[in-house]
């Protein structure tokens, strides 16, 4: 079973009418699959995400999850941010069983479960610290923990390390491709990034602009077994090229649709 989106639509309402954030989406993410969408600003990555997480509601399409419609938030997805979102009043395991203890998991086994993850992030030591004793790169360590603890169908991430330093970035990278390929999760993250996208992800979708659409898939041809060393890669350059030709053409594209908007319009008046 897998995440299956079909004809997803997205408008908002605003003084000036209805705009149309998301158009026609159709992808999908198979069991175990790493997924990054990438798109320029106003792409609707992150719409997107918060409709998979049930945060809100299509305008028109459908969205299933093994099987079953998202209607709304859900235990079978588990979300992390590009902020940290820990309890700052919360040890690390706390942080971390918070969510099983919603579910009404027991306190023996959340603890239990708790620990583990903590271990699959190597933070076992730091159990009892509070999120200000940490590093931003542990901090999202805790976050990503938290959301594996409830073992979701699939995990969801909006740009995770974005607020995170080159060399931090890069090790995080690394770092969640081990949790991938140890835990055999599904994930499915957003990036502005189209370097980290080839580093993470089996397959890449890219988002255009105004709408967000689906404008192209690039499937992902290398070892899942990589290091920041395969950026040296000759495949690796060539995907990264692609990637941001692809995004440089929409973004032209973006550029010249108000001039031929205006273009049209002043022809319309005329007749």
């Amino acid at each position: 079973m897998s995440l299956v989106i079909s004809q997803l639509c997205k408008c908002y309402s605003t003084h000036n009418g209805s705009i149309e954030a998301l158009h026609n989406i159709n992808l999908h993410v198979d069991p175990g699959e790493f997924i990054c969408v990438v798109g320029a600003s106003g792409s609707g990555k992150s719409t997107l995400l918060r409709l998979i997480a049930g945060l809100e509601t299509p305008t028109s399409g459908k969205l299933h999850l093994n099987g079953r419609e998202i209607v709304g938030p859900g235990a079978d997805r588990g979300m992390v941010f590009q902020s940290y979102t820990l309890y700052p009043w919360m040890t690390l395991q706390k942080n971390v069983e918070f969510g099983l203890k919603l579910q009404g998991i027991s306190p023996k086994d959340r603890r239990d479960r708790a620990s583990y993850y903590l271990e699959i992030v190597g933070l076992t030591q730091f159990s009892r610290a509070y999120p200000k004793e940490l590093s931003g790169g542990m901090k999202q360590r805790v976050a990503i923990a938290r959301a594996l603890a409830t073992q979701p169908a699939v995990l969801l991430m909006d740009e995770p390390f974005g607020a995170l330093d080159v060399q931090t970035r890069e090790m995080m990278q690394e770092f969640l491709l081990d949790v991938w390929r140890r835990t055999n999760c599904t994930i499915l993250t957003i990036t502005h990034d189209v370097r980290e996208a080839v580093f993470l992800a089996q397959r890449v979708y890219v988002l255009s602009s105004h709408p967000g659409t689906i404008d192209h898939e690039f499937q992902i041809d290398l070892p899942r077994d990589r290091t920041v060393l395969i950026e040296r890669d000759a495949q690796f350059q060539t995907y990264v090229a692609a990637i941001q030709d692809r995004l440089r053409g929409l973004s032209k594209l973006t550029e010249t649709w108000p001039l031929l908007h205006e273009s049209t319009t002043q022809v319309n008046l005329r007749h």
